[in-house]
């Protein structure tokens, strides 16, 4: 029997034992105590897709099951951070008739402001690929508690701002200490999923931070009734309810996620430098946790990578259109997001700030609404995430025209800012999705690793642009009048024809020069296996040759 390689992190030891190489067939339903019963597996080296069939229904359970463990925890910290990361941007309106709004509080300019919104992405991008890398050599569970707490207690600290550079500071802190926790969750998902299944995976906890946005502008009319309440002002409240609840949500991350599944016949040992972490039980157990490493031995059994394969990531042609294609997406979600409560009092001045939040929020109702409807179907059709990212992007730049030029209706406008946030929806998931998909086949768990950090990472630049370059951050475009902020409407429908002609360019690139397996990384393994064999690791692998459709949506098993 031959022993498969399995990475160690450093921030756990594993007892390793010899396992064969199992075929799909399961004996049993045991399991013994401290692992899975290595009996229960078949001896043979499988190679052959007969020997990966079995009950369809099986695995559709067993990934429900970790749906039901993962995705709820995932929702609720993206959901919490994404409301910390958002705030400022609400908090620039609340209780302004009473002149207790942030900027001024604090006597902030509009290049202040935009100042401070662009240092979080500065940050972000710098350190976005250090933090993901860390985490796939560390616990992964240990390392997103860290991200979370970190941000929670930084949140809280936004109460104790009385001047701008304080503002900034604190900014660019946020900035550190959320980088890697997007890419990474995107990374977590390939220890649990099939890349061909995490754009639903991605779209449902990406829902949080749409509907965070719309429950911080709903919210935050409570936190402005709240103004004067033992001498803090509104968005004070805010940051300091939002701040506590990132701390709690942290240290119970702890409990809650799983680290990184073991093989059948290997047990966890604590590490004797993080044994005052509380454990966390295992993912699957007995005959569902053989089921997964059948249909995801790819997980199990990744190789720690080193500097070179991680070059070879970074040299990558195929990295570039995806970070184009998020820069557009990322650049006007972000954008909306932090300006959206701007923009809308732009539309009727006459607006108050309770007004404007009740306005702000249905736009992201409409993004939650299109997450919800595309993203488990662009999973179904993997092969064409272009179309869906195109078409959703196409939706974003019509809206954009609609509260450009519709002068004379200021309700049309309003409605190109719900024709925006439903086009937004699924286009951030699917790019992350088809990211997992290109780079896990190409460079295995360091691809993934590397190349959603990094498309994360420097497609955040066009968080920059439309953070700090447009709107409140162009003075002249800013300017009162019918066409305010015209100029940065155009800017963002310039990069979202960027990100259009990258999905384009990069369905061309892959049907010419294809994404199979790279072979600097094959050779340096050790390893005598071929291309093709890298290629079928496990069941979810022969799976993904083909789309499953509709088939099983509609009540018609699809095996």
């Amino acid at each position: 029997m031959a022993q498969k390689p399995s990475d160690t992190p450093l921030g756990e030891d594993v007892i390793h034992v010899t396992v064969p190489y199992p075929t799909a067939k399961l004996q049993s339903e045991g399991e013994v105590e401290g692992g899975h019963d290595v009996n229960q597996l078949e001896q043979g080296h499988a190679t052959t897709a007969d020997q990966f069939q079995y009950d369809i229904d099986k695995v559709e359970r067993v990934y429900r099951k970790l749906d039901l463990r993962i995705i709820p925890a995932f929702w609720i910290l993206y959901f919490l951070c994404s409301a910390i990361r958002s705030n400022i941007g609400i908090a620039q309106t609340m209780n302004r008739d009473v002149g207790h709004d942030l900027v001024t509080v604090l006597g902030m300019t509009a290049k202040d402001t935009s100042t401070a919104l662009a240092l979080f992405y500065v940050s972000y991008v710098i350190f976005d690929l250090p933090s993901n890398l860390v985490m796939s050599r560390l616990s992964p569970r240990a390392w997103m508690a860290r991200i979370v707490f970190a941000v929670g207690l930084i949140g809280t600290c936004f109460t104790a701002v009385k001047a701008p550079w304080s503002v900034k500071f604190l900014r660019f802190l946020l900035g550190v200490v959320t980088a890697g926790m997007w890419p990474g969750m995107s990374y977590y998902l390939t220890l649990f999923y099939p890349p061909s299944r995490t754009g639903k995976r991605i779209g449902m906890y990406y829902t949080a931070a749409q509907l965070s946005a719309a429950v911080v502008g709903l919210v935050s009319a409570g936190f402005q009734k709240m103004d004067g309440l033992r001498g803090l002002t509104g968005f004070q409240w805010m940051f300091l309810v939002y701040g506590l609840l990132g701390v709690t949500l942290g240290i119970s991350l702890l409990f809650w996620l799983p680290d990184r599944p073991l093989a059948p016949g290997e047990t966890r040992k604590r590490n004797k430098y993080l044994r005052w972490l509380p454990t966390s039980p295992e993912a699957l157990k007995g005959e569902d946790a053989l089921i997964h490493y059948q249909d995801l031995r790819r997980a199990y059994h990744s190789r720690p990578w080193n500097m070179k394969d991680l070059w070879y990531v970074l040299i990558d042609w195929r990295l570039w259109p995806l970070v184009l294609m998020y820069f557009g997406v990322v650049g006007v979600g972000i954008g909306t997001q932090l300006h959206g409560s701007v923009i809308i009092a732009s539309i009727n001045p006459n607006f108050s700030g309770i007004t404007v939040s009740l306005l702000f929020a249905p736009i992201w109702m409409m993004d939650f609404l299109a997450i919800v409807l595309v993203t488990p179907i662009s999973d179904r059709f993997h092969k064409h995430r272009a179309v869906f990212f195109t078409m959703g992007t196409l939706i974003q730049i019509a809206g954009l025209l609609t509260t450009t030029f519709a002068l004379s209706n200021p309700w049309a406008r309003y409605g190109g800012l719900l024709m925006i946030g439903f086009g937004l929806g699924p286009t951030v998931p699917v790019c992350m999705a088809w990211t997992n998909e290109i780079f896990q086949k190409r460079h295995r768990e360091v691809g993934v690793a590397a190349a959603s950090a990094l498309v994360s990472g420097l497609g955040n630049l066009g968080s920059i642009t439309t953070t700090y370059a447009l709107y409140t951050g162009w003075p002249e475009d800013a300017a009162k009048g019918p066409h305010q902020y015209r100029k940065s409407n155009y800017t963002m429908i310039g990069i979202l024809a960027m990100s259009i002609a990258s999905s384009i360019a990069m369905t061309v690139l892959l049907s010419i020069f294809g994404n199979e397996p790279s072979q600097k990384i094959v050779a340096s393994s050790g390893s005598s296996a071929t291309a093709v064999e890298e290629d079928i690791l496990d069941g979810a692998a022969l799976r993904e040759r083909q789309q499953r459709g509709f088939g099983g949506m509609l009540g018609r098993k699809k095996n």
